[in-house]
């Protein structure tokens, strides 16, 4: 199976302009940008043929080139970084039987999460696009909660069928839990990880359909999968210990660089 793993970037992030050259400090002090580390995280995955920056921007584009990175240059009218992916996929002039979505935001994405994907797509050819979601713990779930009663959106969570199949995602927390949990207990909810894996009949159809009222109403570009029927898979994966934040507000950087240092990434 061949696999073009996309990374979007954009600079004019309605939540956090200029995020993607916004510099983190690893446990040894050295700052790299965010697409830097979102690079790197894409590089250490295995099974892939080829990876890009998609953007539309030329100051990411400078930035991603000089440490040597391959770009492809997108529209500015991309709405998501699926759509980007879909116009990334059309210029890179090659076919392929997968494409990976690693959204630039989520530099800790471990690799393995990234091959589960690969490998639930082999396993289930009737799934259009596969997704990630992590089971939490009552720190994860908290920092959620916190976050939302402070106005901010801290992450997206996702419910789903016996089967795998997703039901909905939100930025709300969800399913409603009524009791408090310890930070190292097990909960029944799961955080979704921005990371997805397309056939790439479905990546092009996707451009091809209207944004929907839920896709609308989240700010979530996977609902439009849903709301047209598409079959979107959620994979489990495993943590293993290891901590997993998305950069979404400018008060995430001084999280994601406490994770590099607690987990010793340079």
């Amino acid at each position: 199976m061949s696999v073009l793993l996309v990374i979007p970037a954009r600079y004019a992030s309605t939540r956090y302009p200029g995020k993607p050259l916004v510099e983190l400090r690893g446990a040894t002090g050295e700052a790299k940008s965010l697409i830097r580390r979102s690079w790197d995280a894409a590089c250490a995955v295995k099974g892939v043929d080829s990876v890009v920056v998609a953007t539309d921007d030329d100051r990411i584009k400078d930035a991603a080139e000089a440490f040597g990175a391959t770009v492809i240059m997108t529209s500015e009218s991309c709405e998501n970084g699926t759509e980007r992916c879909a116009e990334a996929l059309e210029k890179a002039g090659e076919s392929y039987d997968l494409v990976v979505n690693l959204q630039g935001d989520a530099p800790l994405t471990p690799a393995w999460f990234v091959e589960d994907l690969i490998a639930a797509m082999q396993a289930n050819p009737d799934a259009d696009v596969a997704t990630p979601v992590l089971k939490t713990d009552g720190k994860a779930l908290n920092g959620f909660l916190d976050d939302r009663r402070a106005g901010r959106v801290g992450g997206t969570t996702a419910v789903f069928g016996a089967n795998g199949n997703a039901l909905y995602f939100s930025k709300e927390v969800i399913p409603y839990v009524g009791q408090t949990y310890a930070d190292t207990d097990d909960t029944p909810v799961f955080h979704h990880v921005g990371v997805y894996a397309y056939r790439p009949k479905d990546l092009k159809s996707y451009l091809n359909w209207p944004s929907g009222p839920l896709e609308n109403l989240e700010g979530l570009e996977q609902l439009r999968f849903l709301e047209q029927g598409a079959h979107v898979l959620c994979v489990e994966v495993d943590g293993k210990d290891r901590q997993f934040w998305e950069l979404n507000n400018p008060t995430d950087v001084e999280r994601i660089e406490c994770m590099l240092n607690e987990m010793g990434i340079a």
